[in-house]
């Protein structure tokens, strides 16, 4: 079993993903997006419901393109919604952005467009998949 969730065994992957959606993810929420936090906030639409969702991620700018890791996989509900909206809004240190033209990439893609620091610890817990969006606002 590797360190990067999207490797575990299903079973307990659920559980900790259902854990994070129901407790970690609502406290991460009075913090993430603030200036001066590490965590930040997507927020998107609900595919089916058309909902409107926060979700905490962690997210790097890259030039004009923000890289999010999918530690989870490319097949967690937030990610199927924002490729299926083909946009979202990211709050991250204290300030809001529009993106569109949502895509994963893998992370052969992603790892050399981080800062050295943060490539590494990527790559110490095996992420291999990330979505990169475009800033428009």
């Amino acid at each position: 079993m590797g360190i990067a969730p999207e490797s575990w065994p299903a079973p307990f992957r659920t559980l900790i993903r259902t854990s994070n959606k129901y407790l970690l993810n609502p406290l991460m929420l009075q913090l993430a997006g603030r200036r001066h936090w590490y965590a930040s906030v997507i927020e998107h639409t609900g595919r089916r419901s058309g909902k409107r969702y926060s979700t905490p991620i962690v997210a790097d700018q890259v030039g004009e393109d923000i890289l999010i890791p999918l530690p989870y996989g490319t097949q967690v509900d937030w990610v199927r919604n924002v490729l299926t909206a083909g946009h979202a809004t990211l709050i991250s240190k204290g300030r809001h952005f529009e993106v569109d033209s949502p895509e994963l990439i893998d992370s052969t893609q992603a790892l050399p467009l981080l800062p050295r620091e943060r490539r590494h610890t990527f790559e110490r817990v095996s992420i291999g998949h990330f979505l990169r969006a475009r800033i428009v606002a």
